[in-house]
């Protein structure tokens, strides 16, 4: 357990961003540009490959020095060191922390109960390498001796978001003669439409649970196997058509994988932070070991960048910074994620669980219950659908949302105008957001006085525009990266633990219960509230 901390909100540091908030509410980006004519070079830095400008938040450099201060005394610092050096920093759980040795050099030592992790991390790589050529160069056969074709990773949570996204996010770099399918809600359709188009004599199955137990993925696995028997006939063919992701080798052997066919990794690792390890075999295939590993260089090069710079110079630092202002001073309860990137349309939905998952607690790690807004709401499409959906509500709407544009300076497929003009939106709804458009602009303009109203944008709506050279693997390991850290950052200020998620196990808990009250041959008695035992009867009836 940790030592109980000073309360945040009695923090000098805090109090004095509440003073700073009183006079900043008031102000205008207008002004703030208009006062500092460098302010878009003042107001950014860049550090991995990544420009990040912050000049169109509602900020000043005392801002950014007030922010820092808060995040020194909350021991950000500390606690930075602690995840690099395996400290168990998940207090509820007693496990350290260890995504980034996922991506930690062969010669680094991290130390975990005075054993060094990174041997292990490598052995597994090489494991995942070795296979994954295999299966791409055509040398793994299936049970009938024929071509493995498809591939299909069977999780949920962080054993599929992470792996789907990525491999949306990188599909170029895919292998296009492999079909990659993903399945992970318990609903049968979602398994139905995976496999709809497939051959079992020419499909794998990727089965990622750590303790391979969990429901839905294990329903899953289950269905996968009678579709594959139904047509190979074998026990044996399993071995051949059936891959784990896993550490229980008692339930992999048991299940029929050959246990040799099983990718370990490690309870450091938790799930919404694992695509960088044998969680991302399906990445590795789809996109090859060489660009896997620039995946883990880019998230290391992050990893570094966090580690050693100053707070007011350190990109996942503002950004968790940032997101801390608005949250807990204006009151901006969401964020939206717009990649003006059509290859990252997944990515907001991954930063969902990323974040909320990890944030979202009403308790501090000595157990005290919050008395401020964690936990900030992600969401967000891919531009310029985005714009055609839901940004009148962020231009014009009664709702502060601040948004986080993701760009890239290069097309992955140079057609005609397309780019120039997607970047030509992307920067002017960051322009449009910050400064609106105001009634006198419009009556110069000639806007007729009754339309005024409707067509006057407040502006003052914050965004960070982050610009990359071009979408590689090692782009979005820097972007995974700093989003983690942002994460990071935001639980240590908040004295919240980012690495459990205790709120998700009620609701599997009583699921257990129901499940066999709804399969019941006769009437089950029940015990549940009104609400749901009437529910229950009326499923149970309406089924038939």
């Amino acid at each position: 357990m940790t030592g109980e901390k000073t309360p945040l909100k009695s923090l000098t540091q805090w109090q004095a961003l509440e003073k700073h908030y009183a006079k900043m509410s008031k102000v205008h980006l207008r002004d703030l540009f208009a006062n500092d004519p460098k302010r878009g070079e003042n107001l950014s830095l860049e550090a991995a490959g990544i420009y990040f400008d912050y000049s169109k938040h509602r900020v000043t450099v005392e801002t950014i020095k007030l922010l820092s201060a808060l995040a020194r005394a909350s021991g950000l610092r500390d606690s930075i060191e602690a995840m690099f050096n395996g400290g168990k920093i998940n207090v509820t759980e007693g496990r350290a922390v260890l995504h980034t040795a996922l991506r930690a050099p062969k010669g680094a030592v991290v130390a975990v109960d005075g054993e060094n992790v990174i041997p292990q991390v490598h052995e597994v790589l090489e494991k995942m390498e070795s296979f994954a050529a295999k299966v791409r160069g055509g040398k793994w056969k299936g049970h009938t001796g024929r071509k493995i074709k498809n591939i299909v990773n069977i999780g949920i949570g962080g054993s599929d978001l992470g792996p789907v996204m990525a491999y949306e996010a990188l599909k170029d770099y895919s292998q296009r003669g492999l079909t990659f399918r993903f399945v992970s809600n318990i609903d049968g359709t979602d398994f139905a439409e995976a496999v709809v188009d497939l051959d079992p004599a020419e499909t794998l199955f990727i089965v990622a649970s750590k303790t391979f137990t969990t429901q839905e993925t294990m329903t899953n696995a289950g269905t996968a196997r009678d579709w594959a028997l139904a047509r190979l006939k074998d026990k044996a063919a399993i071995a051949k058509h059936f891959v784990a992701v896993s550490t229980n080798a008692a339930k992999v052997k048991e299940f029929g994988i050959d246990t040799k066919n099983m990718f370990g990794f490690w309870d450091w690792v938790g799930g919404r932070y694992s695509m960088f390890s044998a969680i991302g075999l399906s990445t590795m295939i789809a996109i090859g070991p060489k660009h896997f590993r620039a995946m883990l260089e880019g998230a290391r090069e992050m990893d570094e960048h966090y580690r050693t710079e100053p707070f007011d110079r350190n990109m996942p630092v503002l950004m968790g910074m940032l997101g801390v202002w608005y949250n807990n001073f204006f009151g901006a309860q969401s964020i939206a994620v717009l990649p003006y990137e059509q290859y990252l349309k997944r990515f907001p939905a991954y930063l969902q669980q990323l974040t909320m998952e990890s944030t979202g607690k009403g308790v501090t790690l000595d157990g005290r219950p919050v008395d401020y807004q964690t936990g900030q709401i992600y969401w967000g499409e891919p531009g310029t659908n985005g714009q055609h959906s839901f940004y009148q509500l962020i231009h014009q709407g009664t709702k502060l949302i601040p948004c986080d544009f993701i760009a890239f300076s290069k097309p992955v497929h140079k057609l005609g105008r397309h780019h120039d003009l997607l970047m030509a939106n992307v920067l002017a709804q960051a322009e449009a957001l910050a400064f609106g458009k105001t009634a006198e602009e419009l009556k110069k303009e000639g806007v007729k006085e009754w339309l005024i109203p409707h067509k006057t944008f407040e502006g003052n709506r914050p965004s960070t525009t982050m610009l990359l050279d071009e979408l590689t693997p090692a782009a979005l390991g820097k972007l995974v990266a700093l989003y983690e850290h942002c994460v990071f950052t935001q639980g240590a200020i908040w004295q919240v633990g980012p690495f459990d998620q205790w709120g998700v196990e009620l609701g599997k808990v009583l699921a257990g219960r129901i499940a066999p009250e709804l399969e019941a041959k006769t009437e089950p008695e029940l015990a549940h509230d009104s609400s749901t035992n009437a529910l229950i009867r009326r499923y149970r009836a309406s089924k038939g």
